[in-house]
């Protein structure tokens, strides 16, 4: 699907080739992580890596994070892969491909840009692009491992200061800190750096695989504390990531994204729960985000590695046979795009009725037509309905994560649509 991008980034080459000159130096089997014959014994499988015990190399940015480059000459096919996502720098405008989205997010930032994420490399340049507002620093939460780093060394009130203050600090887009802290080098160890996951999940982060952990820790549904600006996710368990759960959550906190001059709604936005849509769903028992998203690969030299591109399952050969597993000689491309374009149809007709709706209720505020209590009732709709299809249409897997969720949320906005519009016309 064009709407949806999986991202890829590129690193420098003349990094990479003084990393493999380097590499090529290290003597002693026990800091490789390569196999020297395997032989025909089919697909790549996670047993066939043999990880490292090294020490993390020395951090060479101002904040102590050992950044990628930095870790470049001790994974060098990792480096590779990695900068490879820096390809993937296609944006797909969704106010132009959905114009009803101007009218739905009115009054928000998003009904001003609201484009496709691209490779993480444009994290950092990409927010400072935006014309959305980003006074604060906050929205540099998931953009780069040094705002990370920021909040843990300095504490909540990092959150708060001026996004350009901020800016100037920041080294580098995501990176392996994100996902592995400074400890990359203990068998590709996995930490969870972003301080409000540990605040909010607790002691359920380590009941989470942590291949999903690392994702998640972006890839989720999260608000800023009004008191602070925190980033801070909606729940504190996995059966509480459902959207209605997440839904009850905010009504019970009294929180809004904002409220929507004409038609005087408090609104939610929902950021792009991928973490929450697959964790609820049936491939979670079974699979993590890298199973899915990060190939298992050997080098000409016998090295074998995940991959760091992120791809989609559909677009890697080796990724598919994951699915054969269960879906013998299915079809997964064809499956796969098939739920997709039914998820993204039913978005289509769905997001239309509700621009016509939140029309309507203007039209209705503007006249005066209803009393103030008839129109907290079908505001209180409004504000359901928006959700559940918001929470459906930023999942950025259009229903392969979760179709059965997908299509949940839909009918359910599609529901609270009608009931508002009863309401309405009666």
């Amino acid at each position: 699907m064009e709407k949806k991008h999986y991202v890829r980034l590129i690193a420098s080459a003349v990094v990479i080739l003084a990393a493999v000159v380097f590499l090529g130096g290290i003597a002693g089997g026990s800091v490789m992580y390569h196999i020297d014959s395997r032989g025909d014994m089919g697909p790549l499988t996670r047993e066939d890596i043999a990880y490292l015990d090294v020490e993390a190399p020395e951090a060479t940015s101002k904040d102590g994070t050992v950044n990628a480059q930095d870790w470049a000459a001790v994974y060098p096919y990792i480096s590779v892969s990695w900068g490879n996502n820096r390809d993937n720098s296609y944006v797909t405008d969704y106010l132009e491909q959905d114009p009803y989205l101007v009218n739905i997010y009115e009054g928000y930032g998003f009904a001003k840009d609201y484009g496709s994420a691209r490779g993480h490399e444009y994290c950092l340049e990409d927010v400072h692009k935006t014309q959305r507002p980003h006074p604060k620093a906050n929205c540099l939460t998931c953009k780069t491992p040094n705002f990370a780093k920021l909040v843990n060394d300095q504490g909540v009130s990092a959150y708060s200061m001026p996004f350009e203050e901020a800016e100037a600090l920041m080294e580098e887009s995501v990176s392996c800190y994100t996902c592995h802290a400074n400890e990359a080098g203990k068998g590709g160890m996995r930490v969870v750096t972003h301080s409000y996951v540990n605040k909010a999940l607790g002691d359920n982060v380590s009941a989470i695989d942590p291949s999903n952990m690392a994702c998640g820790q972006c890839h989720i549904e999260y608000y800023f504390t009004p008191e602070d600006s925190e980033t801070m996710m909606p729940y504190h368990s996995v059966e509480e990531m459902t959207p209605e759960a997440i839904l009850a959550y905010y009504d019970d906190l009294g929180f809004k994204d904002w409220v929507q001059e004409s038609t005087g709604t408090p609104l939610l936005k929902a950021q792009h729960p991928e973490f929450e849509t697959f964790l609820q769903g049936k491939h979670a028992a079974f699979l993590n985000c890298a199973d899915c998203h990060m190939p298992i690969e050997m080098a000409d030299d016998g090295t074998v590695y995940h991959s760091h591109t992120l791809v989609s399952p559909l677009e890697n050969e080796a990724l598919l046979q994951t699915c054969a597993k269960c879906h013998a000689d299915t079809d997964m491309t064809k499956l796969v795009k098939g739920i997709q374009e039914r998820v993204t149809a039913r978005e289509t007709e769905v997001g239309n009725k509700l621009s016509e709706f939140k029309t309507a209720l203007a039209a209705a505020v503007s006249e005066g037509v209803k009393s103030e209590k008839e129109l907290d009732a079908i505001r209180k709709l409004h504000r359901e309905a928006q959700w559940f299809f918001d929470f459906c249409y930023v999942e950025n897997a259009e229903g392969a994560h979760n179709s059965e969720l997908a299509m949940r949320c839909l009918d359910t906005s599609e529901s609270k649509i009608a009931e508002a519009m009863a309401l309405l016309e009666a």
